[in-house]
């Protein structure tokens, strides 16, 4: 009968734990701390990863060689004399 006496200690225990519990005073605690720390941590380190690639990137386009030749020519003032 261990479990009988277990479970009468745990049912004595109980209300007395329930009555040092403020509700209006409960905190995330350390596990909430270190969720979003190791949260923070990943974007950042993900922030950093995107500015590296970002700059990798170059965003000047070359001009395409089979349109470079056939570009039309504005009218100059004097070609219309």
């Amino acid at each position: 009968m261990p479990d009988m006496s277990a479970h009468l200690a745990l049912t004595q225990l109980v209300p007395f734990a329930a009555e040092e519990l403020d509700k209006n005073k409960v905190t995330p605690g350390v596990l909430g701390f270190v969720v979003f720390a190791v949260l923070a941590l990943a974007v950042w380190l993900l922030m950093k990863s995107m500015n590296r690639h970002m700059g990798k990137i170059s965003f000047e386009e070359t001009p395409d060689p089979a349109t470079a030749g056939n570009t039309p020519k504005k009218p100059t003032a004097t070609q219309g004399k």
